[in-house]
């Protein structure tokens, strides 16, 4: 890897209205690059919006869903990254033979890098898990893509710095949803509605258990175990009736945070990454000692088939 700088974006989106989302997308693009970005991310289905779709029917959910790379949203994601001479990467639900993804774009000036499907699905019924990590390159950087529950599982994140990711992008649309963790839960609309009046309030839950907090007991853990940089991409505001927190991030490779969104809004935020922090990461030497030999539970089939299980009730309707 290189010295980079690297951006993580967060707005509030609109449901279904991807010529909206793709104007904030571009502006808050232009920003970062105009701060000198090389690479931004925005956050899980940026593009369409996310927790709207479920009660949606298969199709739906295929009328909702577009083709990648051919369809018109990952077209639009390459002019805005050719207009700013930047890497951008953008989320949206992806239709291929009859099936439906949750998929993240990565796209430069020169074309698609990359498209990661979520590999734990579970927001609708009818969406399909991916089955492989996600590896790219992009201006001498070696970069890897999960997708919120994908991070919170350690195994991903390792199996994505072993195939040799030392900058992994994490898209979310997290907090502020009902738990049965202490202190988590719903973060109430009207503090949202009244957030330029009575900011405090709002900003207490925000830095709370049912967001920041929460994020700050395992997402450092994931950059400091690996020894990677980490780019976490959320969703602000009002998303499907609860409030979604932000805190779009950047953290090195020991768990530090180099940048972070604050405003309770639109915003992006930039992050100088040098090269040389994974050298000295402790994480690098982790990898170095492990014992593959010892493994094998780790691979052993279950004795159950797999399963998502989000910690609130998903609604999936009739």
């Amino acid at each position: 890897m290189r010295d980079v700088r690297v951006a993580a974006a967060q707005f509030e989106g609109r449901d279904g209205d991807k010529v909206y989302n793709l104007g904030r997308i571009r502006e808050l693009t232009r920003e970062a690059a105009g701060r000198g970005a090389e690479m931004v991310c925005f956050h899980e289905c940026s593009i369409s919006n996310y927790s709207f779709v479920q009660p949606f029917t298969l199709a739906e959910m295929l009328d909702l869903a577009e083709e990648v790379p051919t369809g018109p949203s990952t077209l639009a994601l390459l002019e805005i990254a050719r207009e700013f001479g930047v890497a951008v990467l953008a989320g949206l639900f992806e239709r291929e033979a009859g099936r439906v993804y949750n998929t993240c774009v990565a796209v430069g000036p020169e074309g698609v890098l990359a498209r990661h499907r979520k590999l734990h699905v579970f927001i609708n019924r009818h969406l399909t898990p991916g089955e492989a990590y996600t590896r790219f390159d992009y201006a001498g950087c070696p970069c890897g893509i999960l997708i919120c529950y994908d991070n919170n599982l350690p195994e991903n994140v390792r199996a994505t710095t072993l195939l040799g990711a030392e900058l992994i992008f994490m898209p979310h649309v997290t907090g502020g949803v009902a738990s049965t963790m202490p202190g988590r839960g719903t973060i109430s609309p009207d503090l949202w509605a009244n957030r330029l009046r009575d900011p405090i309030r709002l900003r207490q839950e925000l830095d709370g258990p049912k967001a920041r907090a929460w994020l700050h007991r395992w997402l450092p853990a994931r950059a400091w175990e690996n020894g990677v940089y980490a780019v976490f991409a959320n969703q602000i505001g009002l998303d499907h009736g609860e409030v979604r927190p932000g805190g779009s991030m950047v953290l090195d490779p020991f768990g530090e945070v180099l940048a972070e969104c604050r405003e309770l809004g639109d915003e992006v935020t930039v992050a100088f990454c040098p090269a040389e922090k994974i050298t000295l990461s402790s994480g690098k030497r982790y990898l170095r000692s492990r014992r593959p030999d010892l493994y094998t539970p780790l691979t052993a089939p279950p004795a159950e088939p797999p399963v998502t299980e989000p910690g609130w009730a998903v609604k999936y309707g009739g």
